[in-house]
């Protein structure tokens, strides 16, 4: 496993989360891009890890598909919270 050699950046607000919940899922990119194709959202590896990385933008399909496979809330992915 490659440690991430570039800080965070600033174009989207869901990529530490992503990464945390596919972690914790223990799935790994591969997989998550996978049913991520199933769902129609074409995305590769590099533009996965740039995601997670806070480097990329996130369209609002990718963030839908992301919130159903990770079995999350989006509110959470933007938040980091749950909803009361």
């Amino acid at each position: 496993m490659r440690l991430r050699s570039q800080p965070l950046g600033n174009k989207n607000l869901i990529g530490a989360r992503v990464e945390a919940a596919r972690k914790g899922q223990g799935m790994k990119q591969k997989e998550l891009l996978a049913q991520l194709q199933v769902r129609g959202v074409d995305l590769n590896a590099s533009g996965l890890s740039k995601l997670e990385g806070q480097i990329r933008f996130v369209t609002d399909f990718e963030l839908l598909a992301l919130s159903d496979i990770l079995n999350v809330s989006v509110y959470w992915l933007l938040t980091g919270e749950e909803k009361q």
